[in-house]
């Protein structure tokens, strides 16, 4: 697939009435082939969820309508959306009489489902901002280390003690990388739960900060974590949340996990 023929990074004309052919899926099999993650039964479960803060349209006698609204797309679905085709999707809304809320989400998750090849949940409104870390998780990042590796992500720098199998959540905010077809930056803290051999924090945030010049997109980059971290470490569960600050409108939080982990609280971080 040709990343540059997508409306990331081109100039797009608004769009002036509804079209859900503005929806661009991209394979998830492109990312999962760089990972090793090609072929075969996925080693996680988990999903995408995008918070949309730019949503409106006009109700049956004309008046423009304001919301926001959760989408929720599963990890095993064959596309992810586009984010910047997902915000031209939203926004050809705003000239469009629709009969009401039932109608509108009725619509949005038929759209956006056929795009990604899955059922995907649409609701309005978001989460609560909780102020950053989950209870009991732990930040690395005033860890006193020294770094000089900043892409590509390297896994030989994670490390992990067999010896002593620990039930603990980690948390940084230092994650960054950058898009793979506009460059600009993207910022999240991710949250790593696990339960298994300890993981050496200095070597944890060595390896997240590894991501910093590197071109993935988010779910792919969760997901490279998610892959390493079972490689390296081999935790009995393994939870990883990333939550991407906003970017047009849209924030997007993937989460991947282990068969049977329980999905995390969703929330939002303050940055977001």
């Amino acid at each position: 697939m040709d990343l540059n023929a997508l409306p990331l990074g081109r100039h797009v004309d608004y769009p002036s009435h509804y079209d859900p052919a503005l929806l661009c899926p991209i394979p998830r099999a492109l990312g999962r082939d760089a990972v090793g993650l090609e072929g075969g039964a996925l080693p996680f479960i988990g999903h995408d969820r995008w918070h949309a803060y730019e949503l409106s349209w006009l109700d049956a006698r004309g008046k423009p309508r304001v919301a926001t609204a959760t989408l929720t797309v599963p990890a095993d679905s064959p596309h992810l959306v586009e984010s910047k085709s997902l915000k031209l999707y939203l926004n050809s809304f705003n000239a469009t009489r629709v009969e009401n809320d039932a109608e509108l989400l009725s619509r949005i998750a038929a759209d956006v489902s056929a795009a990604a090849g899955a059922p995907v949940q649409v609701a309005l409104g978001l989460p609560a901002i909780d102020e950053g870390d989950e209870a009991g998780a732990e930040s690395i990042d005033g860890l006193d280390v020294a770094i000089d590796r900043y892409g590509p992500p390297d896994a030989t720098l994670l490390a992990a003690d067999a010896g002593d199998v620990v039930e603990e959540t980690l948390s940084s905010a230092l994650l960054k990388s950058n898009c793979p077809v506009t460059g600009q930056p993207d910022w999240a803290r991710v949250s790593i739960a696990y339960r298994g051999p300890r993981i050496d924090r200095a070597s944890l945030l060595r390896y997240l900060v590894s991501f910093r010049d590197h071109a993935e997109f988010h779910e792919q980059c969760v997901e490279r974590i998610f892959a390493d971290l079972l490689a390296v470490a081999r935790p009995e569960r393994l939870s990883v949340e990333a939550r991407y600050t906003r970017r047009g409108g849209l924030d997007i939080n993937p989460w991947r996990a282990t068969p049977g982990h329980p999905a995390p609280a969703a929330g939002r971080d303050l940055r977001q």
